[in-house]
């Protein structure tokens, strides 16, 4: 069944949930608007973003060293209440995301933080690129958006692939984590470092080992 922007917005509307999750759902249920409701219910989209407008004001700083103190991150990640914020599954959820930001080293927390002027230079680029593979004029734009799209994903934290569990990205681990812990929580900002960064080095692939250790844990 074809699902229409209509039928996106109605769930949307019902829902709360983003118009991605909202078209995902109705593609996985054939477009049964019910069961679309029940797929992001069990998901713990529906409820997670009834609860996105709610104040997150308390929270841990969590630092994560990577061995031999070769990389290191410091997250900040918000909730609503101080009990919230000493339970493990809270603790655990901000050890993964220092994990995922020292392994796959994003700039931005999500994709609204990236400076216009970066995604307009970015966007040239990725263009200039498709005409010089010689695509037709007519479909440049298209490859350029879905480039920019692909672009987003390596960039931004939200939309990384998560490290431990590829088929779920970490916007989908904080949603569920949300519903799990039903509060409102936010990852607000980090820092990465990355011993002898911008200094003339040997080439090491620090990424992989950090990657390696993520899933061994």
């Amino acid at each position: 069944m074809a699902i229409t922007a209509a039928m996106v917005k109605e769930l949307r509307e019902k829902t709360g949930a983003g118009m991605m999750d909202c078209k995902k759902a109705l593609t996985e249920t054939n477009g049964d608007m019910e069961k679309a409701i029940e797929y992001l219910r069990e998901k713990g989209i529906a409820k997670a973003a009834k609860k996105a407008g709610r104040i997150a004001a308390e929270g841990v700083v969590e630092s994560y060293i990577h061995a031999g103190g070769r990389i290191g991150v410091l997250v900040e990640v918000n909730c609503e209440t101080d009990f919230v914020a000493k339970t493990d599954d809270f603790k655990s959820f901000v050890k993964d995301v220092a994990m995922q930001i020292a392994a796959m080293n994003p700039k931005y927390v999500r994709s609204e933080e990236i400076p216009e002027e970066e995604v307009q230079k970015e966007r040239e680029i990725l263009r200039q690129q498709a005409l010089q593979e010689g695509k037709p004029e007519n479909i440049v734009d298209k490859m350029v958006e879905g480039r920019l799209k692909k672009h987003f994903q390596e960039i931004c934290l939200l939309n990384q692939a998560y490290v431990k569990d590829p088929d779920k990205t970490i916007d989908q681990l904080l949603k569920e984590t949300i519903a799990k812990l039903g509060e409102n929580i936010n990852i607000r900002r980090f820092v990465r470092y990355e011993m002898g960064e911008g200094l003339e080095k040997k080439e090491d692939n620090f990424v992989e080992e950090v990657m390696s250790q993520v899933k061994q844990g």
